[in-house]
């Protein structure tokens, strides 16, 4: 990865690696975002702070709660933070919230990607609370970076995906505020500029 390269929304990643905890073989393995793409699938990194803290837990456990879902829909789901797969493995064999996990825990040393995002807080050297969605052809599509205090819902993330993945199937279509799958959507056109009201009736 070139270290000179920083990444924002609409930039095509080049491929990078990231050592994961498999909760479910309960064993270390890789992750390479090249075969997510040989795959034709969407990724996630769903970065957090630290492991063993307070907020974490239970963003974990509600992208658990959702994995399911998001996985049928095409999408390969991680958890990042900078501590090791071997503090991974120890916290989610200690912490009940994480009982539900099933998708991999990967480590971001040093922050290196993280950086690259704009996620990392150099203060404390660990992430923010950062969601990032790279589409199949390894493009960003989305950042959310969010303080270290608050956490977030991922009931939205999949809402999001939902609608990330239909306007990338109809490019010339997008999806208005609150978008579920079956209500309305528009196609840009001078037509309907300042009537998108009348639109979406």
């Amino acid at each position: 990865m070139n270290e000179n390269n920083i990444y924002t929304v609409g930039s095509q990643l080049e491929n990078f690696e990231f050592e994961t905890y498999d909760p479910v073989k309960n064993s270390f393995s890789r992750f390479l975002l090249k075969d997510s793409m040989e795959q034709k699938r969407w990724t996630v990194l769903v970065y957090y702070p630290s492991d063993f803290t307070f907020v974490c837990p239970t963003e974990l456990k509600d992208l658990a709660d959702n994995y399911n879902e998001l996985y049928d829909m095409g999408v390969n789901v991680l958890s990042v933070s900078t501590d090791t797969i071997y503090v991974h493995m120890a916290w989610k064999a200690q912490e009940k919230l994480l009982e539900d996990v099933r998708y991999p825990m990967a480590t971001d040393k040093e922050g290196r990607l993280a950086k690259k995002l704009s996620l990392y807080n150099i203060n404390d050297c660990v992430a923010y609370r950062g969601t990032v969605i790279i589409d199949p052809n390894g493009i960003i599509t989305g950042i959310e970076i969010n303080i270290n205090s608050v956490g977030r819902n991922m009931s939205e993330l999949v809402r999001k995906m939902k609608a990330f993945i239909y306007t990338y199937k109809k490019p010339r279509e997008v999806c208005p505020a609150k978008w579920e799958p079956g209500k309305k959507t528009l196609s840009p056109s001078e037509k309907i500029v300042g009537k998108i009201y009348e639109e979406l009736k």
